[in-house]
Formats: structure tokens, C-alpha cells, sequence
């Protein structure tokens, strides 16, 4: 059975439930819970409801009478959908352009019912809110259709049911800066108008089945989270596993972390009862999987990893799934991918790694945060200076005033500190930008990555190298700093010049502040995930440093989103 997500994969909303008492009553003997657990295909359930999709033409009907027409023809069924469509704008003007033409509810239109209750039946697969869709109430619509009045309301329902479900497969179930200030992606909602233009004029499944994002990591994503619910039915990864652990250790400890490795799939059947060569290796392989250092010993960081349950590493799947909805948008052939949760910086070409460095994020404080965005990286500057934003001057306002930094009026001209009566002002009142030469000490370092965007955040170097040894490295005031930012500049210029290196290091060394645009901007992706595959559809976990995905969590599932394998 194929599923509704696109293309890259026939499994995707793959499932099924056989109800016997709404396959032998149809709906008017079924409960609302027993239809709300449907996931079955359109024509399984038109068959399984008795053929209550059905729905028969008008016996006033002239014969031949196309759906325009008919609209025109039965006033009921005009009036009743106008009422019906009143309060959306976007569905009152394309049934207006269409003369209120039926797009669901003409005799000649089951398949595209069909479709649509097919798709609702398994929104939940998604991790979308099914009873926001109310497919009950839909399929109750449809069967209690006896007049033109009904067939109105009938028809707005459904279309009404149709966009927000294209909406919140397409481009999300959340608005993400209504629940965390930092998260200011502009999402691709699609235009409902269009929408319904484009639908009534295509072949409904491929249509319902392409509004899921395209991308290749949605459904490496979906397929992990139906294996996750999987692992959870048949009850989870079996016991949990304590103390430190290390090779050439043997007894029921290190049968324990054995047999939770075979379940988690890192290590193939066997058994033996000593931690060898192979659990250590397996170990390894969990610990690059969950960013842990891969030493091949079970510590206390790897142990603790190692015992989060099923149901909360399902979690963070379906909060990445809500995230890949958020981003369904051309990335680019190549493009930079930033993840705040793993503390890395990637060029990505054609979804392959082609570059990688670690980073540094943001504190932790708020408005310290590095926020989540997507925009275009434009050009970098080399021997770039350092305009200090207002919210630092008070920490540096003695060496202000002592003349080591630069004070930049409203002209750009350098005003000397000795002419400035300090007195006067508060770093918030001080007329002035203050400014960093570039040199060894400049925050920057050597070079910085723009993407010039209204919250001043970007990539660069720093000569604070120590504090890349640590693994949880949030420590910036907001922007990215890279561990290998040279060769990180190295990669975007190849495809402009032809002797990189040379051309870097020989304006390196000049000392002159410049800037070098690249001929064709990359997409630059600032994205926070703390579940996300590799492409070969290796699940990979981080932590929630930020604490995003917890309220994202909770917003999912105040929305309506099914929480039950999840614990909740």
C-alpha cells in the first residue's frame, strides 16, 4: 500500500486496522472511536462504510449537466455552501471564481472523497493532529447528504477539512514563534486558494500523497518513527543497563548492555556474556549515533543514553518530523546546515556531506539563544573588525573611554575617545558605534561568514580556541563560531577560484579588511534537531540544550497531536 508522504518511498503512511463492527454496520453502527482509528485505504473504506461515499445526484439533476451548471440550477446547495465558506476568504473566492462549482460532493467525484478520507484515516502516521480533521464528522456528513442544503454544507466541510490538513502536512501543525520567541522560520504556507484550484485539477491521491515535504530526511524520519512505535508494541529495548562498563568485563552487567544493544539494533545476535572486540565496537557506534565521545566504554554518559526509553526518543522523532514540515522548501543543491543541537556546521551538496566543522552556539541564558532561520550567505569578510553590540559596551566601557576601541560616528569617521566626555552617557545613550579593528584579538578572528538578516547573526572564526574541547559548547552571545573556518572558507571559494588557498592567505596576510562576495549565495539553514537520520537512515539523537523540543512537545500535544506510544 502506498503511502501519501512523496515520492521516496512506498512505505510512508504505510498501516492498516482492521475494524470488523464499522466494516459490517458501516457508519451509522460505529462509534466515533472506532472511526477515528481507521487506517484503512479509500477503497477499503468505502467498501468498509457501506458505500457511504457514495453520494447520489440530485434525482432534479437535467442529465449531463455540467457541475457549474448544476450549482447554478439548485439555489439550495449555492446558498448553503456560500454560508458555509463565509468565514474563509480563501475558500469563499475559489468558489466564487468557480460559479460554486462541487469539488467533493458530485456523483462523479468518489475518488477524490476517497482520497481525502484515505489521507485523513492515517494522519496520525504524520504525528498530525487527527481529530483536528474530524473525519467522523466528515464521513457523518457525507451519509446524512439527502438535500441540495446538505450537500452544501457537506461540500464546505470537506473542502474546509481538505485545507487544513494540506496546510498542516505541507508546512506544519504549529506557529513555532508563538511558542518559542527564537524559532523565527517563515513558513511555507500554501496559498489555499490556489490550493484548491491546483487540486480539482489534478489526480487527487498523487496530489494528497506530494503535499508532505519531498525532502529524503521527512521520510527517513517517518520510517523511524514507525519503527520506534514498533519497538514500543512489542515493549521496548528490554532492561536497562548500570554501572561503567568496559572491555573484557564478562557476567549479567554485560549481558544487560548486550542484549539492549542487539534490540537497539548496534550489534547483530549473538552470545556471548564478555564485553569483546564486537560490543565494543557496538558501543562506539551508539556513542557517534548519540554524540557521546567514542571511546567503546559504557560510562555513566554512555549508560544514561543508553537507558532513555523508546517512548521518549519517539518524542524527539515526532518533533522533527513537525521541524522538517517547517522547512519544506527548495534548500538548495548546496547549502550550509547549521544544527544548534549538535554543534556542528555542514556544507551539504545534493544531500551529501561535503564539509563539516564543530561549533559554538549561544548561551543558554535567552537572549543569548541563537535563533533558528534559513536565509543566504552573500559573501564573508576577511581581517573582518567587531562593531560591539550595545548589550556588551557596559562590560567594556573603562576601555572605551581608555581609547582601545574605535568609536564610529553617524558618517562612518573615527571620533577620538580623549574628545568625548564619558560622563554624559550610558553605553544604551552613547551616540557612537564602538568598534574593533581586525587583528589577533578580535572576537571574529581572521574571517566571518554573512548572511546579512535583522538579528545580526552569522558565522565566524574566534581566537577563543580552548573552548572547542568541550562537547556542550554554548558560549557565543547569539552567532556561530567555527572550529575550521578557513577551510570552511576554502570550500565556498573553490567553486569561484581556482587556487583557494592562495587567494584566502594572500588577503589574509595583507591585513586589509576585505570583503569577497561568492558568485552564486548558499542557502544557509540555522535548524535545532535533536533527532535527525544520516543519509544512509542511521538515527542519530542529541540533547535538548535549549530545552526547544520539550515545549515544542507539549505544544504538539496540546494541538491535538496522538501521544499514546509516546508515553503520554
Amino acid at each position: 500500500m502506498t503511502g501519501f508522504g512523496n515520492g521516496h518511498g512506498a512505505d510512508i503512511g504505510a498501516g492498516a486496522v482492521d475494524d470488523r463492527h464499522v466494516a459490517t454496520t458501516g457508519i451509522k453502527g460505529a462509534t466515533g472511536r472506532q472511526l477515528s482509528r481507521l487506517r484503512l485505504s479509500g477503497l477499503a473504506l468505502v467498501v468498509a462504510l457501506g458505500g457511504v461515499l457514495a453520494i447520489p445526484s440530485s434525482p432534479a439533476a437535467p442529465p449531463g449537466l455540467g457541475a457549474a451548471a448544476q450549482a447554478q440550477t439548485f439555489p439550495a446547495f449555492r446558498q448553503a455552501l456560500a454560508e458555509g465558506v463565509s468565514d474563509n476568504s480563501a475558500l469563499a473566492a475559489f468558489y466564487r471564481e468557480t460559479d460554486f462549482a462541487p469539488v467533493w460532493t458530485g456523483a462523479e467525484h468518489e475518488a477524490r472523497r476517497s482520497a481525502l478520507v484515505s489521507a485523513l484515516s492515517r494522519a496520525a502516521e504524520h504525528g498530525l493532529p487527527e481529530a483536528r480533521y474530524d473525519l467522523p464528522g466528515l464521513l457523518a456528513a457525507f451519509h446524512a447528504v439527502e438535500s441540495e442544503r446538505d450537500r452544501g454544507f457537506a461540500e464546505a466541510l470537506a473542502s474546509r477539512t481538505f485545507l487544513q490538513f494540506a496546510r498542516d502536512i505541507s508546512s506544519g501543525v504549529l506557529e513555532p514563534q508563538a511558542v518559542i520567541s527564537q524559532i523565527v522560520r517563515e513558513l511555507p504556507r500554501p496559498d489555499a486558494t490556489r490550493l484548491m484550484h491546483d487540486f480539482a485539477a489534478a489526480e487527487p491521491v498523487s496530489f494528497i500523497r506530494n503535499l508532505a515535504p519531498s525532502s529524503p530526511e521527512y521520510v527517513r524520519l517517518f520510517r523511524a518513527k514507525r519503527d520506534l512505535e514498533a519497538t514500543i508494541a512489542r515493549g521496548g529495548w528490554g532492561p536497562r543497563v548500570s554501572g561503567t562498563l568496559r572491555p573484557g568485563q564478562s557476567g549479567g552487567s554485560v549481558v544487560t548492555l548486550r542484549n539492549r544493544l542487539i534490540a537497539m539494533g548496534y550489534l547483530p545476535r549473538i552470545a556471548t556474556a564478555s564485553y569483546d572486540a564486537a560490543m565494543q565496537q557496538a558501543v562506539q557506534r551508539f556513542q557517534i549515533a548519540h554524540g557521546l565521545e567514542p571511546d567503546g566504554i559504557a560510562n555513566q554518559a554512555t549508560v544514561a543514553a543508553l537507558n532513555v526509553e523508546p517512548q521518549e526518543r519517539l518524542r524527539s522523532v515526532i518533533v522533527a518530523l513537525e521541524r522538517e514540515r517547517w522547512l519544506n522548501i527548495p534548500r538548495g543543491d548546496r547549502h550550509i546546515w547549521v544544527n544548534l543541537a549538535d554543534f556542528t556546521s555542514r556544507i551539504v551538496d545534493n544531500d551529501q556531506v561535503t564539509f563539516e566543522t564543530i561549533s559554538i552556539i549561544g548561551q543558554q541564558a535567552g537572549d543569548r539563544q541563537t535563533p533558528e532561520f534559513s536565509d543566504h550567505m552573500t559573501y564573508l569578510e576577511i581581517n573582518p573588525d567587531w562593531t560591539i553590540p550595545r548589550s556588551l559596551l557596559g562590560g567594556r566601557w573603562g576601555a572605551i573611554a581608555a581609547g582601545r576601541y574605535q568609536l564610529i560616528d553617524a558618517r562612518g569617521n573615527i571620533v577620538p575617545a580623549s574628545a568625548i566626555d564619558f560622563s554624559r552617557y550610558t553605553p544604551r545613550t552613547l551616540p557612537f558605534n564602538v568598534r574593533q579593528p581586525p587583528g589577533p584579538t578580535n572576537p571574529l578572528g581572521r574571517v566571518k561568514f554573512m548572511f546579512p538578516n535583522p538579528y545580526a547573526i552569522y558565522l565566524h572564526d574566534t581566537p577563543e580556541r580552548g573552548l572547542f574541547r568541550n562537547r556542550v559548547r554554548m558560549f557565543s552571545a547569539g552567532c556561530v563560531r567555527l572550529n575550521d573556518p578557513e577551510d570552511f572558507a576554502y570550500e565556498l571559494l573553490s567553486r569561484q577560484v581556482d587556487d583557494p588557498v592562495t587567494y584566502y592567505q594572500t588577503i589574509l596576510r595583507s591585513g586589509r579588511q576585505t570583503r569577497v562576495f561568492l558568485d552564486d549565495p548558499v542557502p544557509v539553514h540555522l535548524v535545532y534537531r535533536t533527532a535527525f537520520t544520516s543519509v544512509t537512515g542511521e538515527l542519530n539523537f542529541r540533547n535538548d540544550a535549549y530545552g526547544r523540543d520539550a515545549r515544542l512537545y507539549d505544544a504538539l500535544r496540546q494541538a491535538g497531536v496522538p501521544m499514546q506510544l509516546a508515553g503520554l
